[in-house]
């Protein structure tokens, strides 16, 4: 068994909605089988008892050998506690070659699953070892590593649950919410609205003191320190306990609270320099230490936090018992998990010298032996909810804080005996206030109930009834995707919508070409959804992109199918037919949202029947309203957009909207076929956005087909009283749709310029020049730069092929370059001419075209 490719599913794809990775596996003839490897399946077994059932079809002898590794993959991933459940193997049309998929919440623990499972299949193969446990921690590890953890990703469940899309932006916790102008971000608890100011005063302990001393908010009276004398000196003034920490510290490091004497300050300022070189030394206040949580103004979490603490059994020392202690699974390194594991540091062993303990000391039985005296989550303590012990007066002072430190996100630190009277009442105070406040406590808090801390952090963030999303339209098909993603581009932007556009000329935002080149793929798309710029989204959905990593979102508003035709690409990939290449065009269908729109094409059986995937409405277009797939989703009164003489009809029960096809330039008063067919999705799909008739109208009369607002896409030209077009056209459907617009145009005499891609099938290619050789005078062949493939001349010799039987083609010539074609076709041309040239290098192609026009 070899995994020759390895790719990654990153959005709703060929097989599912899931993320997933998709992995091409060849097996060999002679062990093909699981049943051709005697033992094997129950030396998997040893090695995996946990693997489950490899009985997906048939029995053991009929099952292949890649069904192992798609199950071993996905109950790797299960088995180390990842929430993972979809997986599929599929036979391909070469024999012993497989597509395995399996799937993945984080890609590189995925990658990671698949490798361990190919290691476990030969293992189990060659009968040598196979250290599961080993491998269970590597993926535990990576996947704690790298995951989201529970404070941003309770915020990103919450947007899920609210039907929000969200996208990860870094490795760590910066995540974007929504799409476009409607998008937001967070890292971790912090808003892309937290103000940095903010964040600097919460940080500067002192400054924040003063801020709430000023309004009139309770705190521990206290000064920064230069040295370790002066912070004895500072523990004077105040007189008592005081706490020493750093002026900038967070999550409680090098934090000191309840010092006394002269010898336990100085220990403590070393342990609190550190972490800083900015300390102070402030009055130490008796009672608990208290977290409350502020989103805007209003008060959403409590919590009572404890410090990290043992009770002995006296048996074991303290450092056995904190062992104990944090083989808890829900107690980590960091902040994976709900707790965090103690640490025995210096400040530690301070204060279990106050206890007349060291870390080999065996406390008695029942001793409680406190380990730290601050109570952060962070240094291994515990939390208490009490949200609903909270005095209403309280709650003002916690909300007071946040509001005069400026964060509109805040965890507020409070010490004093209960939450139920308020603080001045009982002597207590506000110790802190912190940016970025950790989650945890509030989400799983060791007792007491959860709370929805994160639901909180979205409410902020969208108003209720947002999702942060704005209309995506995905245009998929053989031919016309581009015309029509531009042309529906065109009509959003009269709406005034400020457009982002991908299709295979570039990226566009509000017209302006951002990047060039084919940008039909996922990774354009995702680009002009990061764009705050952006109010709608039109993109051009290729075949290529969807197989190689998914959709760039999980849903759209409207999904646009050209045609299917004879197909395009066919053979790449494992798409050999056109049967198959529906399925892959049919994925944008599948995801439209449940109050969304598919666009068909209802004279195409095979784009018809996408219907029937669609979650949201169906509107069919096609030429023929008496068309039974159009007579019957209309008598059913549902929307379909059809010509009646010389208008573009889009009906929906007894209501009728008409557009003459004269207003539409596009169309050339409805002579060019494919154009009213672009139109009519355009319309279409406008409809189903919603947008009212006068800006669909508009947009249809102000659309400009020439090279500079669609380049490659039946640019016409005047060169010497002949007629010159520039198309990109290259599949026979596009072939055919050429020839028949052209046949709606008067001309003497036809020349025509055309190659071939190398990464077609022969029947394509040769099919092109079948189509053309019937329908032109005179033909020109040239071989472009890039044969993809093809051995040199190779391409030239089936375009020929199908010149053998040519009804009117009666010279052929065959030239090197692409531009040398086109001047030797403009050289032939005299007035009254026609010459369609099929342009490759569609920029390049059509300024050599301008340059030769302007020269005369």
């Amino acid at each position: 068994m070899q995994v020759s490719r390895i790719r990654a599913l990153r959005g709703p794809n060929l097989w599912s909605r899931h993320t997933a990775i998709e992995a091409i596996v060849s097996c060999s003839a002679a062990k093909l089988s699981i049943g051709d490897i005697p033992g094997f399946e129950a030396r998997l077994r040893t090695r995996f008892p946990e693997i489950g059932s490899l009985q997906p079809v048939g029995s053991e002898a009929t099952i292949p050998i890649a069904f192992a590794l798609e199950f071993a993959a996905l109950g790797l991933q299960a088995h180390a506690g990842c929430p993972v459940t979809f997986s599929r193997t599929a036979q391909t049309t070469e024999l012993g070659v497989f597509q395995v998929i399996v799937e993945y919440t984080e890609e590189a623990v995925g990658r990671l699953a698949f490798e361990l499972a190919e290691a476990l299949c030969h293992a189990a193969a060659d009968d040598t070892p196979f250290d599961l446990v080993d491998a269970l921690k590597r993926i535990r590890e990576l996947d704690e590593d790298i995951r989201l953890g529970p404070s941003t990703g309770a915020i990103v469940q919450a947007a899920t649950t609210r039907n929000i899309p969200y996208r990860r932006l870094t490795e760590g916790s910066m995540v974007q919410f929504g799409w476009g102008s409607k998008q937001r971000r967070i890292q971790a608890a912090e808003t892309d609205r937290t103000s940095a100011i903010a964040e600097s005063i919460a940080q500067d302990k002192e400054l924040t003191k003063n801020l709430l001393d000023a309004a009139g908010v309770p705190v521990p009276k206290g000064r920064p320190v230069s040295d370790a004398e002066d912070a004895w000196k500072a523990a004077c003034e105040i007189g008592g306990a005081v706490v020493i920490k750093p002026r900038d510290g967070n999550q409680g490091k090098g934090v000191a609270v309840n010092v006394e004497t002269r010898e336990q300050v100085l220990a403590a300022y070393a342990a609190s320099s550190e972490v800083s070189s900015d300390i102070m030394v402030e009055r130490y206040i008796p009672g608990y230490d208290f977290r409350l949580f502020v989103v805007g103004k209003n008060l959403v979490a409590a919590a009572r936090r404890d410090p990290p603490q043992l009770i002995g059994d006296g048996v074991h020392s303290i450092t056995n018992l904190v062992e104990q202690i944090n083989a808890d699974p829900r107690r980590s390194e960091g902040h994976a998990t709900s707790l965090t594991k103690i640490r025995l540091d210096d400040i530690a062993v301070a204060v279990l010298a106050k206890q007349n303990h060291t870390v080999d000391s065996i406390p008695g039985m029942g001793e409680l032996v406190i380990l730290r005296n601050n109570a952060n989550l962070s240094t291994g303590g515990s939390a208490t909810d009490v949200t609903e012990d909270v005095h209403p007066e309280v709650a003002a002072r916690a909300i007071a804080a946040a509001q005069m430190v400026g964060l509109d996100i805040c965890g507020v630190d409070m010490v004093c005996e209960s939450m139920h009277k308020p603080l001045e009442e009982q002597g207590g105070g506000i110790v802190e206030v912190n940016a970025a406040p950790g989650l945890r406590m509030h989400l799983h808090p060791s007792f007491g109930k959860g709370r929805a801390v994160g639901e909180a952090i979205i409410a902020s963030m969208f108003a209720e009834g947002e999702d942060g999303r704005i209309p995506v339209v995905a245009v998929a098909g053989t031919n016309g995707k581009t015309t029509t993603v531009r042309l529906i581009a065109h009509i959003m932007g009269v709406k005034g919508l400020r457009v982002g556009m991908t299709n295979s000329d570039g990226v566009y935002i509000q017209n302006l070409r951002i990047d060039t080149g084919d940008c039909s793929g996922p990774k354009s798309a995702r680009n002009v959804l990061l764009h705050p710029d952006v109010d709608a989204a039109v993109f051009e959905t290729a075949r290529g992109g969807v197989l190689r990593e998914g959709l760039a979102f999980d849903r759209c508003n409207v999904a646009v199918v050209t045609n299917i035709g004879l197909g395009d690409h066919l053979g790449l990939s494992f798409i050999s037919t056109v049967e198959d290449l529906a399925v892959v065009k049919r994925v944008i269908v599948e995801n439209v949202a449940p109050n969304g729109t598919a666009v068909l094409n209802a004279a195409d059986p095979m784009v018809a029947k996408m219907a029937d995937s669609c979650s949201g409405s169906v509107t069919f277009f096609t030429s023929d309203p008496h068309h039974p797939v159009m007579a019957t989703h209309r008598a059913r009164g549902q929307r379909v957009v059809y010509v009646d003489d010389d208008k573009i009809v889009a009906a929906e029960g007894s209501f009728e909207y008409r557009i003459p096809v004269a207003n539409i330039p596009l169309t050339r008063n409805g002579t060019i076929g494919f154009q009213v067919e672009n139109a009519m999705g355009s319309i279409a799909a406008a409809w189903a956005l919603g947008l009212d008739w006068e800006t669909i109208s508009t947009g249809l009369s102000t659309f400009v087909n020439d090279a500079q607002t669609a380049p490659g896409r039946f640019n016409m030209f005047n060169y010497k009283g002949a007629t010159l077009i520039a198309d990109y056209g290259h599949n026979p459907d596009a072939i055919l749709a050429l020839v028949n617009a052209i046949d709606h145009i008067p001309s003497k005499r036809r020349l025509v310029v055309v190659s071939g891609a190398g990464d077609r099938r022969d029947e394509d290619i040769r099919q092109q020049t079948q189509i053309l050789g019937d329908a032109f005078d005179e033909v020109i062949l040239y071989q472009d730069q890039c044969q993809r493939g093809r051995e040199d001349g190779e391409v030239l010799a089936l375009l020929q092929q199908g010149l053998e039987n040519a009804k009117r083609a009666k010279h052929i010539q065959e030239i090197r370059g692409e531009f040398l074609a086109t001047d030797t076709a403009l050289t032939k041309l005299e007035p009254g001419d026609l010459c369609l040239i099929l342009i490759d290098q569609v920029d390049e192609a059509l300024e050599h075209i301008a340059k030769r026009i302007a020269e005369g």
